[in-house]
C-alpha cells in the first residue's frame, strides 16, 4: 500500500514520463491556469445587475453588485424600498462581502493546490470555486427572500403591500414597481471557472490515476 503522503498527495511525475508525454501533464495544469485567472479576474466586474422601473423615475434606476460592494442608484432604491417597509440594501450579505475577496483569492490559491496533488484528493481542494456559482445564488436569493418577507408593518404603505419574494433573475415586480434582473459578467466569469476546473479534473484524473495504479502495483509486488 502505498505511503500516507502518497496517498493523500499522489505520486510524483518520473523525469522520463514526464519528457515522454509533456502534453498529458501540462494540460491539467494550463486548464486550471486558466481557470484561476477567470475566478480572480471576476472580482473587478459584476455579479448582478438589476433595473427598476417605477413612475417617478421614468428612466429607471440601476443596481449593480459586485462580490465586495454595491454601485447604481443604491439611496434612490433605499427610498422607494422605505415606503413599503424592505430595509436598506447595504445590510443585505453586509458579512459575505466583506470577506468576498479573500475567499475568492483563497479558492484561487485551492485551485492552484490542485494541480500540485496528483491524487483523488484534488478534487477537495477544487469544490469550493465549482460549488462557488451556485453559493452566490443560493446567498443572492436567501438575502432577497429574508428582506421580502420581513417588511416593517409601521412603514407609510406596509398595508397596500403583502411580504413577497423579489425576482433574484428575470422580470418580476410588485404593485407600480417592475424590476429586471440579470447575472454580470463576473458571474459568468465564476461559472466559467468552476467549468473549467471540472474539465481539468477529467485530464487530471486521464494524466495521473495510471502512475497511482502502477505505484500501488510495484508496491504490493515488492511486498509479495
Amino acid at each position: 500500500m502505498p505511503s500516507i503522503l502518497q496517498y493523500l498527495v499522489g505520486p510524483r511525475i518520473p523525469v522520463e514520463e514526464l519528457r515522454a508525454h509533456r502534453v498529458r501533464y501540462a494540460t491539467p495544469t494550463v486548464i486550471f491556469m486558466a481557470a484561476r485567472i477567470l475566478l480572480l479576474v471576476s472580482i473587478f466586474l459584476p455579479y448582478w445587475h438589476m433595473e427598476l422601473e417605477a413612475p417617478q423615475y421614468p428612466k429607471g434606476l440601476y443596481l449593480t453588485a459586485y462580490v465586495n460592494h454595491l454601485t447604481g442608484d443604491v439611496k434612490e432604491i433605499d427610498g422607494l424600498n422605505h415606503y413599503i417597509g424592505m430595509r436598506p440594501l447595504g445590510e443585505a450579505a453586509a458579512f459575505e462581502r466583506t470577506l468576498a475577496v479573500w475567499a475568492i483569492i483563497a479558492m484561487v490559491l485551492l485551485v492552484e493546490g490542485a494541480a500540485f496533488v496528483h491524487s483523488r484528493w484534488a478534487v477537495l481542494l477544487a469544490l469550493p470555486a465549482i460549488a462557488f456559482p451556485i453559493g452566490f445564488i443560493a446567498d443572492l436569493y436567501f438575502w432577497m427572500r429574508t428582506f421580502g418577507l420581513n417588511l416593517d408593518p409601521d412603514a407609510p404603505l406596509s398595508k397596500s403591500v403583502k411580504p413577497f419574494v423579489p425576482t433574484v433573475i428575470g422580470e418580476g415586480g410588485i404593485g407600480q414597481f417592475r424590476t429586471y434582473a440579470e447575472f454580470g459578467n463576473g458571474y459568468w466569469l465564476a461559472v466559467g471557472c468552476a467549468a473549467l476546473t471540472v474539465v481539468g479534473f477529467y485530464f487530471h484524473r486521464s494524466a495521473y490515476k495510471p502512475l497511482y495504479d502502477r505505484a500501488v502495483g510495484r508496491q504490493q509486488t515488492d511486498a509479495a
